[in-house]
């Protein structure tokens, strides 16, 4: 690993559920050992010229998952589990600006869902259909899976490509209800897939 000529190296660090970019930190070898150790991220702070774990006064920490080195040895890649806001201006993700009009479709808006469905089960069922669907149980949960599935399928089989979309977004969000209300995270589901490609 090549350290720059402050002895830091930068590190990005990105949801491993969502995929989306967290946050950039820097660090130094103290710091990655710690974060090591410790299954938490730690950095090095350029302005106080110290070590700091990430949440250790906000409580919003990282849980170092997976840590990558670039090809030529000079940057990280962290995948880690957040508990909650990254950006200490209480965002997600400290690359909440955008510069450009946001792109539709990305890869990781069903993590960005699942984090979203996450917080929106306690939000009031008079408000939020997320909650209201879940306060109804696994019964009625499971019917909107099958409902929706039935639904795509044939919207399939007509060939009907814009129902297709709509019927398959209706799926997939029913789906994702269905693992919170079921207590399995997506990252089991992934992880089982993963087992299968290989």
């Amino acid at each position: 690993m090549k350290f720059d000529g402050d002895g830091l190296v930068p590190v990005i660090v990105q949801d491993v559920l969502s995929g989306e970019v967290l946050m950039m930190a820097w660090a130094n070898r103290e710091a990655l050992e710690a974060a090591l150790s410790s299954g938490m991220m730690t950095f090095w702070s350029r302005s106080r010229r110290e070590i700091w774990k990430k949440g250790e006064t906000s409580g919003n920490t990282l849980a170092l998952q997976e840590l990558r080195l670039d090809c030529d040895g000079d940057a990280l890649l962290a995948l880690a589990e957040p508990a909650g806001p990254a950006c200490h201006t209480g965002e997600r993700t400290c690359f909440h600006r955008l510069l450009t009009p946001p792109c539709e479709g990305r890869g990781t808006f069903p993590g960005v869902l699942w984090r979203y469905l996450e917080k929106r089960r306690f939000d009031d069922p008079a408000e939020s259909y997320t909650a209201r669907l879940l306060s109804k149980g696994l019964r009625r949960v499971a019917q909107k899976v099958g409902e929706e599935g039935v639904e795509t399928a044939l919207a399939v089989a007509a060939g009907d490509r814009k129902e297709t979309v709509c019927e398959a977004a209706d799926l997939l969000y029913h789906l994702e209800a269905a693992l919170l209300a079921s207590g399995v995270s997506p990252r089991e589901v992934y992880a089982e897939l993963e087992r299968r490609h290989r």
